[in-house]
């Protein structure tokens, strides 16, 4: 198989929450294990750093891959979802995984996830690992898939553990409390290693006390430790948290490992995580005259964030364009949304894509209007024809809308 044929197998052959939600999820560790042991255990060869959240991980991710660049180590970045390429999902030093790896590694042990019922993240995993162990990395980061307590990533035992935040998202697996979900988070707190929580509340700074109490593991909370933060070039307000998280990982990194990153390295690493990294949709601007801004923002406390960031905004006329999965709880998402804006209803190309009539049905009831369109291509189109110089365009509420948007050249 070629690289497209490998990848489309992995996508279409074995469940993948990405494509077809609930049936996807493993509701405990047994695969990944037998996997790990299969391509003898490379998880025990990493140093890593483990990212948990419910929004944040995959900048916050991003951003301590960078600085750990800037200060000389080799690191793998593993992280999840992709946007263009299965590739993004796996890097050393901002380079995604070469295609002849990933066909190598598919081919080579393509019978065994069949035999053992493979589901596609749990293949990912695996071979992220196999290749960082395989290029043998400095450092890695590990962001967690779904939830933290049975996502396959948690087989390593990290350096450093990292909550970023908790929200009701994905409640179908992870409950449907703060409480609930910060207990399935929490799960990635290992005996003895230390756990830098971003933000946090006062029921779930319960949850996270008790865990880093019972596995003996130093908690350090970086909304109170760090009292400024260092410029990024990722731009959303809800960027403060994640840099203030960055910046207690190095001093956890600085004080606890052999690890050595400077401050020098830390505002390097901050300003240049596109760069060093490739991130992308994360209050990416696309274009300008009009401004176009496309995030990847997709539940309550995302969108709750960016709507407020839009508003700070000066424009003329607001164009927003919207399409979401058929999983989201649209009665927590569609009020935060302003009323006095056009709206271009689409749905992603994705068979979880949200039915474009039954979004805008449930958007009218809010006061949210606009017309439908049969992809995110036409309706960004339609948005660029209608909008002014003076005006602003949002495209977002799902990854999968930005999946689909020219990222690499503003229009």
């Amino acid at each position: 198989m070629n690289y497209q044929e490998t990848t489309n197998w992995m996508f279409n052959q074995l469940p993948m929450y990405q494509l077809q939600g609930a049936s996807a999820y493993k509701e405990d560790l047994t695969n990944i294990k037998i996997l790990a042991a299969h391509l003898d255990n490379p998880q025990n060869q990493l140093r890593c750093i483990h990212v948990a959240g419910t929004n944040g991980k995959g900048s916050t991710s991003h951003m301590l891959a960078s600085v750990l660049q800037e200060a000389g180590y080799k690191v793998g970045l593993y992280t999840s979802p992709h946007l263009k390429d299965f590739r993004e999902r796996i890097k050393i030093n901002g380079e995604d995984i070469s295609e002849d790896f990933v066909i190598e590694f598919v081919a080579k042990h393509k019978s065994f996830f069949e035999a053992n019922d493979m589901s596609f993240f749990e293949m990912s995993v695996g071979l992220a690992f196999d290749y960082f162990a395989s290029e043998k990395t400095d450092i890695a980061i590990i962001e967690v898939g779904l939830g933290g307590r049975l996502d396959a990533t948690n087989i390593i035992t990290p350096l450093v553990s990292v909550i970023t935040n908790i929200d009701l998202d994905h409640t179908q697996f992870l409950g449907n409390t703060p409480t609930a979900i910060a207990g399935e988070k929490a799960g990635i707190i290992k005996p003895n290693v230390p756990v830098v929580i971003g933000e946090y509340t006062e029921e779930t700074e319960a949850v996270f006390l008790a865990k880093a109490k019972e596995n003996n593991a130093p908690i350090y909370f970086a909304a109170d430790l760090i009292s400024g933060v260092f410029p990024s070039d990722l731009l959303g307000d809800y960027q403060f948290h994640n840099k203030k998280t960055v910046q207690q990982v190095v001093v956890v990194l600085n004080s606890q490992t052999d690890f050595k990153v400077s401050v020098d390295n830390l505002k390097k690493g901050l300003l240049n995580t596109v760069k060093n990294t490739g991130l992308q949709g994360r209050w990416q601007q696309l274009g300008e005259n009009p401004k176009i801004i496309c995030d990847t923002a997709h539940n309550k406390h995302g969108l709750a964030v960016v709507m407020n960031q839009i508003q700070k905004e000066t424009f003329e006329n607001l164009h927003i364009v919207l399409g979401v999965v058929n999983d989201k709880d649209l009665d927590s998402i569609l009020p935060l949304f302003p009323k006095k804006a056009k709206y271009y209803f689409c749905r992603p190309d994705s068979s979880r894509g949200l039915p474009t009539e039954i979004l805008k049905e449930a958007a009218e009831k809010y006061d949210l209007r606009g017309e439908k369109y049969q992809s995110v291509a036409i309706a960004f189109a339609e948005a660029k024809k209608n909008a002014s110089k003076n005006d602003f365009i949002y495209v977002g509420g799902s990854t999968f809308v930005v999946a689909e948007l020219p990222l690499n050249s503003k229009n």
